[in-house]
């Protein structure tokens, strides 16, 4: 028998495998020669990943949620494998991003993950997703579930290596489904 995909809003207990899913898809994604982004940036960044004062952060992170922030986990059988955050405000909606277990991407998991998500969003704002320039996995996924570059580059401190180096953004936008904004701009 096949296992299901259930998406879940992350509750406190989850913090410990959430931060193991960003931990292996950032060694898995973002470490990068011409940026200057290495193994060991990554593995610094989460080195406290399982101190009990980390995880504490995030349980109470998870209980009480910035304004708007949403979180979601994709589990198979008992196991986080997946997760993603969204915010929700007056203006746009806010694609987080979605992460995937290595070893689990390709199993349609991205795609449960952005159809439990999207209801969330305000149908008549803007939505957009910021992604790493050269994260071609994950801009082609973007792309095929609708969203398109709109040309803004830019660097986020909270993305910044202990070397300094830092991952370099850019944002996509999925456009709101109205008749009026026919627009590609």
């Amino acid at each position: 028998m096949k296992s299901q995909i259930r998406i879940l809003k992350t509750k406190p207990e989850d913090a410990k495998s959430t931060a193991e899913v960003y931990y292996k898809t950032w060694l898995d994604t973002y470490p990068n020669k011409k940026y200057k982004i290495t193994v060991e940036d990554i593995k610094y960044k989460y080195r406290n990943r399982n101190k009990k004062e980390e995880l504490s952060r995030r349980k109470q992170d998870i209980l009480k949620p910035k304004k708007g922030l949403i979180r979601f986990v994709a589990k198979i059988d008992d196991k986080i494998v997946g997760l993603c955050n969204i915010i929700v405000s007056e203006k746009k909606n806010q694609l987080g991003a979605i992460y995937v277990l290595p070893k689990y991407q390709g199993k349609g998991i991205g795609y449960a993950l952005w159809d439990k998500v999207k209801k969330y969003f305000n149908p008549k704002n803007k939505t957009v997703v910021c992604v790493a320039e050269y994260n071609e996995k994950a801009i082609k996924f973007y792309e095929r579930i609708g969203f398109v570059d709109n040309g803004k580059r830019f660097k986020d401190e909270k993305h910044k290596m202990r070397n300094g180096a830092m991952i370099p953004e850019m944002e996509m936008i999925l456009k709101p489904k109205n008749k009026r904004d026919t627009r590609k701009d």
